[in-house]
Formats: structure tokens, C-alpha cells, sequence
């Protein structure tokens, strides 16, 4: 399973490269040097072996980060999504929370400045990144990513960009073509739950049509706001985690239109441009809860059609 997540990814990585250029790829060898040693440690004393789903966990994470993120900031979120988004619950398979999410949120409130202030421009043509280490800086924080725009001008970024990868963001966030051929990929082998992905989209789109269609100016079509702002990237890799998301086919369901929802809210009335990430953490403290509920609502169902028939 993780393997074939691997597979998925390692077109993002080659576009990351392309896009930003190969400090991209420089960053994710550091990240994953400490993410494997960090869990090296920990399941060594239990006599475990270091399970493929770390370096899964290093990628998602590096690909959530902008060009820019200073290598030891990057490798200080690994080691706290390893050790306290995973290995505090017991290591694999046992862990609530996403562990790159979880890094991903401790960068992202503790080092405000460089995960959201200092962004590359993307590179275009041929050889594009190949060529360059990092490509320029963004000088103007309100040109810096699709959703900042947004928010700071009211304007929108052609579709046909967003679609293609041509904004800048992080890594790989910005394709979404990229990212929607790996989830058609992963939903083929059946390693993502697409009711999870079906809840979100259902979630985010019913609601922001709504507020957009009454006139909600903080709210931006839906479309513009599904292809932007690492929605889809991470209702593809992180809202489908089968370890910190619901097992049962209808709490799937409930937590993805969960997610969705919850991302609107953020993304349109609290300070946070994106919102996906702290949503699918929210999400994820109700897992359990909402496997509960479906769970107890089947027994008591099944319980009252056999109370039904012995009473006939």
C-alpha cells in the first residue's frame, strides 16, 4: 500500500523539481534522513523495524512546504510529527493524527514567517527547475500563492494555471492535474477510499456554493477554491490516511462532507489561506468517534429488525 502511495507521488516530486527547482528534492533528503532516524530510534527499542509509511510521511510532508523552507526548520517538523504525531501513540498503525500533518501544523504556527511569507516564482518552459537550484524570490506577498491573492486583492488565478501548476504554492501542491491522475491512480488500486474523497469535495462544494451564490465576498467560486490552496492534494494523500481516517464505508462519508465543510469555514473566516490542514486534523479527532456512532447505529438497527421479527 504505501508503496504504490510512493508510486503516486514520485510525479509531484519530479514537477516540485521542475517548478521550484532542485532544492525540492535537496529538502526531502534531509527531511527523510531525520523522519527514518527519528523512528529508527523509537522502534529499536521495542526491537520493530522502520515501516515504509515514513518515508510516505516525509514526502506528504516536504511536498507541503514552500520551496523556500530553511532545511533545519523542515527537519525540526519531522522529528515532532514523528515522535508526537506517531511514535507517542505507539508507532505504526496506532497513531490518531496524520504524522506529516502533524509536522506540517507545528512549522507552520511556530515559524510563521518562512512558511508564509517567503515564496519562489515558478519556472516555465524548458528546462524549467532542472536548471536552477531555487528559482526567484516573490517579493510581493499578495502575488505569492492563488489563495493569498485572493484574499489580498479579489483576484482570481486563470483555472487553466491552477490546473497546470504554472502559481506559485507549495511544492506539490500546485498541479492539479498531477494530483487528480493520482488519485484516479490510487482509487484504481485501491489503496484510497474515494468516499472519503466524494465527502470532501461534496462538503466543500455544497457549502461554498451557498455562501458564494448569497454573495459572500470572502468566499470565492468553487472551483477556483477546489483547485487551489492544497485542497485537492490534501483530500487525495492526507484526508484518505486509512490509519487516522474511519474504517467503516459510512463514517468515510461523514468524514469527508466533515472536512469539507470545516475547510470553507477556515479558509473563509478565520486568518488561515488554505485551511485543508487543520481541517483534516479536526477531522481526524472525530474519526474514532464517528466509526463509533455508525457502528452503534448498525447494532441498534439490526437489533430492532430482530426485535421486529420475533414480535411477528
Amino acid at each position: 500500500m504505501m508503496r504504490t502511495v510512493i508510486i503516486a507521488l514520485i510525479p509531484l516530486i519530479i514537477a516540485s523539481i521542475y517548478f521550484f527547482g532542485w532544492r525540492s528534492l535537496v529538502l526531502l533528503l534531509w527531511v527523510t534522513l531525520f523522519g527514518v532516524g527519528t523512528e529508527y530510534i523509537f522502534e529499536k527499542q521495542y526491537d520493530r523495524k522502520v515501516s515504509e509509511a515514513i518515508f510516505v510521511t516525509c514526502i506528504l510532508y516536504v511536498l507541503t512546504l514552500p520551496a523556500r523552507t530553511p532545511i533545519w526548520i523542515a527537519v525540526v517538523g519531522i522529528i515532532f510529527g514523528v515522535l508526537f504525531g506517531k511514535e507517542v501513540f505507539g508507532g505504526f498503525g496506532k497513531n490518531i493524527f496524520n504524522p506529516a500533518l502533524v509536522a506540517r501544523a507545528f512549522v507552520y504556527v511556530s515559524f510563521p514567517e518562512p512558511l508564509t511569507i517567503q515564496w519562489s516564482k515558478v519556472a516555465t518552459g524548458f528546462p524549467g527547475g532542472f536548471a536552477t537550484y531555487i528559482t526567484e524570490n516573490i517579493d510581493t506577498i499578495s502575488q505569492a500563492t492563488p489563495m493569498l491573492m485572493f484574499r489580498d486583492t479579489g483576484q482570481m488565478e486563470p483555472l487553466r494555471n491552477l490546473l497546470i501548476g504554472n502559481v506559485s504554492g507549495s511544492l506539490g501542491e500546485t498541479s492539479a492535474i498531477l494530483i487528480i491522475l493520482a488519485a484516479i491512480y490510487l482509487i484504481y488500486k485501491k489503496v484510497a477510499a474515494w468516499e472519503t474523497m466524494a465527502g470532501v469535495l461534496i462538503g466543500f462544494t455544497g457549502l461554498s456554493s451557498i455562501l458564494y451564490l448569497v454573495g459572500n465576498p470572502q468566499i470565492p467560486n468553487p472551483l477556483f477554491g477546489i483547485l487551489s490552496g492544497g485542497f485537492l492534494f490534501g483530500m487525495v494523500f492526507m484526508a484518505t490516511d486509512p490509519i487516522s481516517s474511519p474504517k467503516t464505508k459510512e463514517g468515510k462519508w461523514i468524514y469527508g462532507i466533515l472536512i469539507g465543510i470545516i475547510t470553507v469555514i477556515i479558509r473563509g473566516y478565520a486568518l488561515f489561506a488554505g485551511g485543508m490542514m487543520f481541517a483534516i486534523l479536526i477531522g481526524n479527532t472525530f474519526a474514532p468517534i464517528i466509526d463509533e456512532g455508525v457502528r452503534y447505529g448498525k447494532k441498534r438497527k439490526k437489533e430492532s429488525k430482530e426485535k421486529g421479527g420475533s414480535v411477528a
